[in-house]
C-alpha cells in the first residue's frame, strides 16, 4: 500500500510502498477514503525536519541537553549513533481520516465490515491507503455525511472540546482569535450552539471567509479592541477561544484586553504562554488550556484497549465529541465545504507538505485515495537489497519479528557488524518500521504479519523483538516451523507462558533458543567473570540500577503486555548476578518504597540467595535523576573488590593492587558478542549460549521477586 512518510533527518517527504498493517485486538483495518493534513501539528514537524542539525538543535534545546547528558554517561560514539538512528527513522504523520471497515480484529465490538467511519489518532489515522484504528478512535458516519466531510472530524472534535471548555451557552458573546482551519471550525460550532461570534485574524481573506462559517462580525487584529467594544456594548466578551498558531504571546495579551470581567480564556491552538498579569488580575480572568479532542486522549487504556468512561461521569469523551461533530454535519448546522482549499492524490502526497510549508494560501488540504482491493501479497520486496539465492538449510537466513526502536537502533546494527547471515524478511504490525528496517539493513522483504516469516522455508533463524506478551507464543510458533530463536528478554511474563516454553525445551531435536541477556557477553563482563572465578567463598554483589520514571501509560508497566518493570527489565540484572555465580538463585526477598500513586512497583531492593550462599542485591530505582549513570555493580569476596561503572569502566582490586579497564568513547553491553555466540551455537560450535536452566531459573526468579514484594515475605524459587 502507499503511505506518506516524513524523514526527520533529511526533511524529505516521500510516498512509499509498505505492507498493509494488521489489526490487533479491538481494532479494525480501514480502507482510507480521505485524510486531512494538519496545518498546525504536521506543519510544525515538517518545518522541524527540514532544518539542518544546527537548526534542529536551536529549536529544541531540551533535546540537546539530553544528548549531552547521554554523552557524559554512555560515551560519545554511543550517543552519536543513538541520535542519528533516531533521526533516521521515518515518521508517519496524520491523525484525522475517513474510510471503510474491511477487516475486524478479535474482540472488536460495534463495527462490522462495510461500515463507513471517521477515524482519529496520531499513529493510527495516518496518511496511508490502509490504517488500523482502535475501537474508541472511530465513529460510524451518519447518513448524509460523506468521506470528505468526515475527514475533518478529529480536528472538529478538537474545536468542539475547546468550545465545551469555555462553558458558554446560547446567547453568549464569544471571540475566536486565529481563523485558520481550527478557528473556522470553532466559529461554526459556536454559531451552531447559539452564540454570537467575533472572529479575529491577521489575514483579510480568512477574515472574509469566517463570515461564511457563521461569524457575526470579523476584523483584522489591528481593529480587534475597538470591534470587541462595539460588539459587546462595552462589556467585553464572555469567552475567548485562542485558535492561533504562533510562538509569540500576542493572542494571550489580546484576549485579556477584549474579555469581560471574570471571563474565560481558552487556549486551543499552539501559542506563546507569557500571560500579562495586569488585565488577567484586574478582571480575574480564568485561563484554561484545552487538551486535544476530549477525555480519553493520551490514555492508553481508553485509546488502545477500548475501556470507555461511563457516560454518567464523563459525558463528552473524545469519541463522543467526534460523534457530536459528525451530527452537526449531518443536520446541516455546520458546512465545511468552504474550508477545502486543496485536494491532493496520495500518489502526490509530498506536494501536500509543500503546500502547508510554502507561501501559497491554503486551509483544508485533503489527501484523496482511489478505492481498490487489499493486496493479497503480504510481502513488500526490497528492490534495493542485494540478490541472494537462499535455499533451505544452505546458509543462515534471518527473519525478524518486531522493528521498533530497540531493533533499529541496537540489535540490527549489531547483527550487521557481525555479518555471516542473509537478512531475508522483517515484520512489524504497522508495516512502516519494517519497510524502513528492510531498506536500511538490506532485508529482502518487509511484511506486517508474523506468518510471512514463519511460513518462509528459506528462513532458519528468527529474532523476536516484539512486545513482551508475544514472546512465548512466537517462540512456540518458530519452533513448530523448525527455526532457531533469538528472543529479546523476557522469556515469558507469567507462569503459564513459562511452563509452555519449558515443555517445549524438553523435546528432542528441537531448534536452539537463547535470550537477549546481552550483558553477560560484554567484554568487561568477561573480565569480571574471570576475576570472580578465582574465589573460594560466596560472593556479595550489589547491582544498582537508576532506571528512571516511565509515564503511567507506558506499555512496559501494563502487566498484560509488558509484565511490569521487575519482570520486563529487572530480569536483565538477575541474569547478570546468575552469570557471575554460575547458578540460578534459590530464594528472594523484595522490599520496596511506597508507590504513592506515582511509581509502579519500580523502587525496590531484591535480595537473592544462591545455592553456594552467595548474596546478590538488585536495587532497581525509578526515583532518581536521568542524567546520572544508569548501572553500577560492586562485588566483594575473599579480600577482593570489583566495581563495574555503567559498562564503561571495570575496576578490580586485589592484594592492594588496582587494575582498571576502560571504554573511552562508547558503552559495550555485549549485544554484538551475544549474537555471535548464538550464531556459533547454531552452527554446532558449542552449547547454547545461556544454559536453559538459567534462562528458566532467572525468569522464575523475576516472578518470585514480584511475589515477595507484594506479600512482604521471602519466596523460594521452585525449579519445578
Amino acid at each position: 500500500m502507499k503511505q506518506l512518510l516524513q524523514h526527520m533527518k533529511t526533511g524529505q517527504a516521500e510516498v512509499v510502498e509498505v505492507p498493509a498493517p494488521t489489526p490487533g485486538e479491538k481494532m479494525a483495518l480501514i480502507r482510507t477514503a480521505n485524510s486531512l493534513v494538519s496545518a498546525g501539528t504536521e506543519r510544525m514537524l515538517v518545518s522541524f525536519a527540514k532544518q539542518g542539525l544546527l537548526g534542529k538543535a536551536r529549536s529544541r534545546p531540551d533535546l540537546v541537553r539530553e544528548v549531552l547528558n547521554k554523552a557524559r554517561r554512555e560515551g560519545l560514539f554511543t550517543t552519536v549513533e543513538a541520535a542519528l538512528n533516531k533521526l533516521d527513522q521515518p515518521v508517519a504523520l496524520g491523525y484525522s481520516s475517513s474510510g471503510t471497515v474491511i477487516k475486524t480484529g478479535p474482540e472488536l465490538t460495534g463495527f462490522q465490515v462495510g461500515d463507513r467511519v471517521a477515524c482519529a489518532g496520531g499513529g493510527y489515522a495516518v496518511h496511508a491507503e490502509y490504517a488500523v484504528i482502535p475501537q474508541n478512535l472511530m465513529v460510524p458516519l451518519p447518513e448524509g455525511v460523506d468521506f470528505e466531510q468526515a475527514a475533518f472530524a478529529t480536528i472538529g472534535a478538537i474545536a468542539l472540546q475547546g468550545f465545551r471548555t469555555s462553558e458558554v451557552g446560547v446567547g453568549a458573546r464569544v471571540g475566536v482569535i486565529g481563523l485558520g482551519l481550527l478557528g473556522m471550525l470553532t466559529t461554526g460550532i459556536a454559531r451552531a450552539a447559539g452564540c454570537q461570534v467575533l472572529g479575529i485574524d491577521l489575514d483579510p481573506a480568512r477574515v472574509d471567509l469566517a463570515l461564511q462559517m457563521g461569524a457575526n462580525k470579523t476584523v483584522l487584529r489591528e481593529y480587534a479592541l475597538e470591534a470587541a467594544q462595539s460588539f459587546t456594548q462595552g462589556d467585553g466578551l464572555d469567552a475567548i477561544l485562542i485558535c492561533a498558531d504562533t510562538s509569540n504571546s500576542d493572542p494571550l495579551a489580546l484576549a485579556g484586553e477584549i474579555a469581560r470581567d471574570r471571563a474565560k480564556v481558552v487556549v486551543v491552538g499552539a501559542v506563546g504562554m507569557e500571560v500579562p498579569r495586569k488585565p488577567y488580575y484586574e478582571k480575574e480572568l480564568e485561563l484554561v488550556v484545552s487538551r486535544s479532542y476530549g477525555p480519553g486522549r493520551y490514555n492508553p487504556a481508553y485509546e488502545e484497549k477500548a475501556y470507555d468512561y461511563p457516560i454518567g461521569y464523563v459525558r463528552w469523551t473524545e469519541n463522543r465529541n467526534i460523534a457530536a461533530f459528525l451530527m452537526l454535519l449531518a443536520e446541516g448546522k455546520l458546512d465545511i465545504s468552504p474550508l477545502i482549499s486543496h485536494r491532493v492524490p496520495i500518489e502526490e502526497g509530498a506536494r501536500a507538505y509543500e503546500i502547508i510549508t510554502g507561501d501559497q494560501p491554503y486551509l483544508g488540504v485533503l489527501l484523496t485515495y482511489d478505492e481498490h482491493e487489499l493486496p493479497k501479497e503480504r510481502r513488500i520486496p526490497n528492490t534495493a537489497a542485494p540478490f541472494v539465492r537462499v535455499k533451505p538449510g544452505e546458509i543462515l537466513a534471518l527473519g525478524v519479528l518486531g522493528a521498533g526502536n530497540y531493533a533499529l537502533s541496537t540489535f540490527l546494527p549489531a547483527v550487521k557488524k557481525v555479518g555471516g547471515i542473509a537478512p531475508v524478511g522483517i515484520v512489524s504490525a504497522s508495516g512502516v518500521s519494517a519497510h524502513h528496517g528492510a531498506r536500511r539493513f538490506g532485508f529482502g522483504y518487509a511484511a506486517s504479519e508474523a506468518e510471512s516469516l514463519l511460513e518462509d522455508p528459506a528462513i532458519n533463524l528468527v529474532a523476536i523483538l516484539t512486545r513482551h506478551h508475544l514472546h512465548s507464543q512466537q517462540i512456540q510458533s518458530s519452533f513448530q516451523a523448525g527455526k532457531h530463536v533469538y528472543c529479546e528478554k523476557p522469556l515469558a511474563i507469567n507462569l503459564e507462558q513459562l511452563q509452555q516454553v519449558e515443555e517445549l525445551l524438553q523435546g528432542e531435536d528441537q531448534p536452539l533458543l537463547t535470550l537477549g541477556f546481552n550483558r553477560r557477553f560484554a567484554p568487561l563482563a568477561r573480565h569480571l567473570k574471570a576475576f570472580v572465578d578465582q574465589r573460594h567463598e560466596p560472593l556479595y554483589m550489589h547491582y544498582r540500577v537508576n532506571a528512571n520514571l516511565l509515564p503511567k501509560g507506558h506499555w512496559l508497566l501494563d502487566p498484560e503486555v509488558g509484565g511490569g518493570r521487575i519482570i520486563g527489565e529487572g530480569c536483565h540484572f538477575i541474569d547478570f548476578l546468575t552469570f557471575l555465580v554460575g547458578e540460578k538463585p534459590v530464594e528472594v526477598m523484595t522490599r520496596g518504597l511506597p508507590d504513592g500513586g506515582q511509581y509502579s512497583e519500580d523502587n525496590v531492593v531484591m535480595t537473592f540467595r544462591f545455592p553456594d550462599q552467595s548474596l546478590g542485591l538488585v536495587s532497581y530505582l525509578a526515583n532518581g535523576d536521568k542524567s546520572y549513570p544508569k548501572e553500577y555493580l560492586e562485588v566483594f569476596f575473599g579480600g577482593r573488590v570489583a566495581a563495574l561503572h555503567d559498562w564503561r569502566l571495570l575496576e578490580t582490586v586485589a592484594k592492594g593492587r588496582r587494575k582498571v579497564r576502560r571504554h573511552w568513547l562508547r558503552q559495550d553491553k555485549g549485544h554484538k558478542n551475544a549474537w555471535s555466540a548464538f550464531l556459533a551455537a547454531v552452527q554446532g560450535q558449542g552449547d547454547p549460549p545461556i544454559p536453559y536452566e538459567q534462562l528458566l531459573g532467572v525468569t522464575r526468579a523475576s516472578f518470585a521477586a514480584l511475589e515477595s514484594l507484594r506479600s512482604g515475605e521471602p519466596v523460594r524459587i521452585n525449579p519445578q
